[in-house]
């Protein structure tokens, strides 16, 4: 294999420049991180808030399936006693 010396200084090119721009290019990754977590973290409580809502939806409707929840809106208390 030759050596080719515009490729060779290509690479040290590229490889100072990516050193170069490294410190840069830091915070812009940093703040995409930030909002990767940010959405990720919404997403999570949104899909938990989902679950409870499901899960409560779907107690109430056994109850009611069993009769329990009617049952206990029966017993009504009249007024003066």
């Amino acid at each position: 294999m030759r050596f080719h010396l515009p490729s060779y200084l290509l690479g040290i090119a590229t490889g100072v420049t990516g050193a170069a721009i490294a410190d840069r290019l830091r915070p812009i990754a940093m703040e995409l991180a930030t909002a990767g977590y940010r959405i990720a973290d919404a997403l999570m409580l949104r899909t938990a808030r989902a679950r409870e809502n499901l899960s409560d939806m779907l107690a109430e409707a056994r109850a009611r399936a069993r009769g329990t929840l009617g049952r206990a809106h029966l017993h009504i208390v009249p007024e003066g006693e």
